[in-house]
């Protein structure tokens, strides 16, 4: 089965599934394994998509180091409470993506907590920051690619010594759809998830000796609280912007100054179909994964991008070295 038709049926069953799923449903759902004695790093979970995958995951038996920066806070204290109501093998531990320091730190506390080399890496953590790439300064910029880009290698490159030593592991990216496709005005948010597109696929082949698997989460939009940070720091940058370059884009001025911020979704899609389709894919057999799986019950607008680029990519390095290796990844 090839991999964009292994992406089509599972895309299919994530959204039968979960469109009105609790999290209780979720955790409890046939199609998902027993994941006891498998280990997971999970960044960004105070909320969202890594808050949901954390406990779905813990529930379903896994060992979770949920990370989140800024501790002690709240959203840390809750899932420590749901760990213990539930006796579920769930850590919190501080982890900045924006740091080296903080990132070795946490992933070196896990491993000595976990007993040896993480199983599964699920990062999570991002910004989005809105508005014309004129407009967008170099501390939005700095701040989009160091969280959004730079934030992902640093967790990467501390784990994969460990991985590469027990010639196994799993590499989770949450890209977007905007990573393939492009909306005017959507800042340098593309581009940052442009970039991990990127350097994922290529992370992909080059971990196919090592017995390391990579698979990039594509998200539609979801109700999830990077639209309230994105409001803020987008209001930020508009009142900080210089009317010499401010002044060519009045509407979309406009609406950075006036963004929402905890606006409601009339049907809104369930952010649990994200961590469902994290643990279904974690539950396939090794060699089995796709390298990308989209994830929204609406229009998924990176589907024919991502099979002409399958297509192209399999062409152009099937005459190389490497070609066995991207067959690994994406047949």
């Amino acid at each position: 089965m090839t991999d964009l038709t292994r992406r089509n049926l599972l895309a299919g069953t994530a959204a039968v599934a979960s469109l009105a799923a609790s999290e209780t449903v979720m955790a409890t759902s046939p199609a998902l394994r027993d994941f006891t004695g498998v280990s997971v790093l999970i960044t960004g979970t105070s909320s969202g998509f890594g808050n949901l995958t954390a406990k779905l995951l813990a529930r379903r038996g896994a060992k979770v180091f949920a990370t989140m920066r800024n501790m002690p806070r709240p959203e840390g204290f809750e899932l420590l409470k749901i760990a213990a109501d539930e006796k579920l093998d769930l850590h919190i531990l501080e982890l900045d993506v924006l740091s080296d320091g903080l990132v070795a730190g946490a992933i070196a506390e896990a491993e000595r907590m976990n007993g040896g080399p993480l199983d599964i890496l699920v990062n999570n953590a991002g910004i989005n920051i809105s508005g014309p790439v004129e407009l967008q300064d170099m501390e939005a910029t700095k701040l989009s690619f160091d969280t959004n880009v730079y934030g992902y290698l640093r967790t990467i490159r501390a784990v994969l010594p460990g991985m590469r030593s027990r010639r196994s592991g799993l590499i989770f990216n949450v890209s977007s759809q905007m990573g393939r496709v492009i909306m005017p005005g959507g800042g340098i948010y593309s581009a940052s998830k442009f970039a991990v597109e990127s350097m994922c696929e290529q992370l992909a082949y080059e971990l196919v000796p090592h017995g390391i698997e990579v698979c990039i989460i594509e998200p539609g939009g979801f109700p999830t609280n990077i639209g309230n940070n994105r409001a803020k720091l987008t209001e930020a940058l508009a009142e900080r912007m210089e009317e010499k370059h401010s002044s060519g884009y009045p509407e979309m001025v406009k609406r950075m100054s006036g963004m929402r911020r905890g606006r409601t979704w009339p049907n809104a899609p369930d952010p649990n179909m994200v961590a469902l389709a994290i643990a279904e894919v974690a539950a396939m057999p090794t060699g089995t994964r796709p390298l990308r799986r989209p994830v929204h019950p609406g229009p998924k607008p990176q589907l024919e991008i991502n099979r002409i680029s399958r297509e192209v990519q399999l062409k152009w390095l099937g005459r190389m070295p490497y070609g066995e290796w991207a067959k690994a990844v994406l047949d």
